[in-house]
C-alpha cells in the first residue's frame, strides 16, 4: 500500500552522522565521526558493584515503575550538588530527570514552540537538536559561530527581524560541532538580549565537565534573575551514554510541562540507570572519577591537535580546543568539502560533514568535524594522516 506520514515527519532526513556509521561500521574503516565516550573512560568495576547490591537489597525497587519527575534521591542531590557546586538553580527552579538530553530538545520544543515558530540556534549546532526542532516544524534561524562564540551581533540582527522567537539555543562548553567555548562576555550579552527580546533561553552543557585546559566559565543559567534560561545536564559523557540519564533544571512551570510531555512519551526514565547513578555520585569519589576523564582526553586532544598540526597545516585549520570530544576542521578556499569527504570514506577515513549541522543542510560549508576520544591512537595517526594526505593532493 502507500503510505502517508504526517506533515511533522515528512521533512525529516536520515541522521547524516548515523548514516556515517554505516561507513565506520566497516572494521578497515578508521572512524573519527562518532561522538562516543573513550572506552577506557567507563567505570565498568563500580557499575557492576552496584548494579549486584542493588539487586541483592532492592529488586523490586530497579524493576517496579517509578515517578515520572524522577528518582527522588537523585533528583534531591542533583539539586544541592548542582547549587552548591556550579550556583546553578534557585528556589524558582526544579528539576526533571529525562532519557538522555536529546529528550530535553524535544520536550522543549515539544512544550513551548508552536509550528513556524523560531529557534535560534548556532550555526554549525548538533545535528540531533536541530533535527528535535526540525519533527515540530520549527523555522531554524543560524547564527555563525566564532572562536569564542556565536556571534552576539547576529544574534541580535536575528532576534529584530525574526517575529515569535521561542528560545536561543546554545552549547556554550565545547560546542558541538566547533568544540569553541563561550566567553562570559558573551554568555553575559546573550542574556541580556534574551531579556531585551523577552526570549528563553536553552543551555545545553553535556560536555562541561570534561574540561582539561583553560578556566573554568560560569553557565549562562548563573545569569537567570529573570527565570528565562532551561540548563540541560547529562551524565552520557561522564558516565555512560547507554544508561541514558540526563537532566533538566529551569523554572518550575516549565519543568512541570515538560513533566506532561515526559508522561504521554515513556512515563519515566529507566529507574536502574537512575538508581545507578546516584549510588555512583554518592558512595564513589565522582570527582577522582572526572579527572581521570579529563587526564584521559588532555592527552587525546594534544595528540590529535598534534597529528593535525604535523599532517595537515597549512591546508586544514582549526581552533584549539580545551575541553570536550570535537575539533573542527576548516578546508582552504576551493575545495569542495562534501567532494573532500567522500574521498576520504575512499580512502577509509570517516568524518562528518559540515553541511549536516547546518540548519539548512543545502548551505555550502567548508567544514568538517572529527572526533579523537573513540579511536585508538594508531587508528587517530592512520586516520589523520590519510586526511593531510589527501588535501596536499588536492590544492
Amino acid at each position: 500500500m502507500e503510505y502517508k506520514f504526517s506533515d511533522r515527519t515528512n521533512n525529516l532526513k536520515p541522521s547524516a552522522i548515523r548514516e556515517i556509521f554505516k561507513y565506520a561500521a566497516d572494521p578497515t574503516v578508521v572512524s573519527l565521526s562518532a561522538g562516543n565516550p573513550s572506552p577506557d573512560a567507563f567505570p565498568i568495576k563500580e557499575l557492576e558493584e552496584i548494579s549486584a547490591r542493588l539487586f541483592k537489597e532492592n529488586p523490586i525497587g530497579l524493576l517496579q515503575y517509578s515517578v515520572t519527575e524522577g528518582y527522588t534521591p537523585l533528583r534531591d542531590y542533583l539539586k544541592k550538588y548542582m547549587k552548591d557546586k556550579y550556583s546553578i538553580g534557585s528556589d524558582s527552579d526544579d528539576i526533571l530527570i529525562t532519557t538522555g538530553a536529546q529528550q530535553i530538545m524535544d520536550f522543549s520544543t515539544k512544550a513551548l514552540v508552536n509550528e513556524r515558530e523560531v529557534v535560534i540556534t548556532e550555526a554549525p549546532s548538533f545535528i540531533g537538536s536541530l533535527n528535535s526542532f526540525r519533527a515540530y516544524n520549527a523555522k531554524l534561524v543560524g547564527v555563525p559561530v566564532e572562536s569564542d562564540g556565536m556571534n552576539i551581533e547576529l544574534l541580535e540582527k536575528a532576534l529584530k527581524e525574526n517575529d515569535n522567537v521561542r528560545f536561543i539555543y546554545t552549547i556554550p562548553n565545547f560546542q558541538n560541532p566547533s568544540g569553541v567555548t563561550m566567553s562570559l562576555e558573551k554568555r553575559k550579552k546573550l542574556y541580556e538580549l534574551a531579556c531585551k527580546y523577552n526570549v528563553l533561553v536553552l543551555e545545553d552543557n553535556p560536555y562541561g565537565d570534561l574540561r582539561y585546559s583553560g578556566e573554568f566559565i560560569p553557565a549562562i543559567k548563573t545569569l537567570d534573575t529573570e527565570g528565562r534560561v532551561i540548563y540541560a545536564g547529562s551524565f552520557s559523557k561522564v558516565i555512560s551514554p547507554g544508561i541514558r540519564v540526563a537532566y533538566v533544571i529551569a523554572p518550575k512551570p516549565i519543568i512541570q510541562k515538560l513533566t506532561v510531555c515526559k508522561q504521554g512519551s515513556d512515563v519515566h526514565t529507566n529507574i536502574w540507570s537512575q538508581m545507578l547513578c546516584y549510588e555512583f555520585l554518592t558512595n564513589y569519589d565522582f570527582e577522582a572519577h572526572l579527572e581521570k576523564l579529563r587526564t584521559i582526553y588532555r592527552k587525546k586532544a594534544k595528540f590529535a591537535m598534534d597529528l593535525l598540526d604535523k599532517y595537515c597545516a597549512p591546508e586544514i585549520t582549526y581552533d584549539k580546543i580545551d575541553g570536550g570530544l570535537f575539533i573542527w576542521c576548516k578546508l582552504p578556499s576551493g575545495v569542495d568539502m562534501l567532494d573532500y569527504v567522500k574521498k576520504a570514506i575512499e580512502r577509509k577515513v570517516c568524518v562528518v560533514p559540515g553541511n549536516a549541522f547546518l540548519t539548512d543542510e543545502n548551505d555550502s560549508s567548508d567544514g568538517f568535524r572529527i572526533n579523537f576520544s573513540t579511536p585508538t591512537d594508531e587508528q587517530l595517526e592512520k586516520g589523520i594522516k590519510a586526511l593531510g594526505e589527501l588535501i596536499k593532493e588536492l590544492v
